[in-house]
């Protein structure tokens, strides 16, 4: 478990993901009393404002004004097209935010990324995964097509 830890008072789970960017909240007591005395600070969702939060704050406040804003948050899968230099990879994210499944499409072939991965949740709330968005069967299709990283063979 990396990342940064912060207490943050609020209603609910709900209400911190809505204002908040690029945030996971965990509910769990197993996690919250294992990670509980590294968090960072203790914060109040209504006063977020010279925090450490404060940026993630105005990065929801901006996405709130932007087309595509929350319109994959909550479904059951998301299929997404990331391009990068020299390659394209094919995702298939969980309702958390977590990757599922992945593929590489580059020139040397389709292959299947290894699961043990760093994987660290996509904020589905942020409207520029809409643009990334891709069909079930196109990933579906690659991931047919798709063999094992060479690397990752041994």
């Amino acid at each position: 478990m990396g990342g940064l830890w912060w207490w943050v008072w609020a209603a609910s789970a709900e209400e911190i993901v809505d204002n908040v960017a690029e945030v996971e909240v965990i509910t769990d007591e197993a996690s919250i009393h294992q990670m509980g005395p590294y968090a960072e600070e203790e914060l109040h969702l209504d006063a977020l404002s010279g925090t450490s939060l404060a940026d993630l704050w105005e990065q929801r406040c901006a996405h709130r004004s932007l087309p595509g804003y929350g319109v994959l948050a909550g479904r059951e899968r998301v299929y997404l097209r990331d391009d990068e230099e020299g390659a394209v990879f094919l995702v298939e994210v969980g309702p958390d935010g977590r990757r599922l499944r992945e593929v590489e499409v580059s020139p040397e072939g389709v292959f299947r990324l290894a699961e043990d991965l760093l994987n660290p949740p996509r904020d589905l709330r942020d409207p520029r995964y809409v643009g990334m968005e891709i069909s079930r069967d196109e990933f579906e299709a690659a991931w047919e097509r798709s063999v094992p990283y060479p690397q990752d063979e041994e």
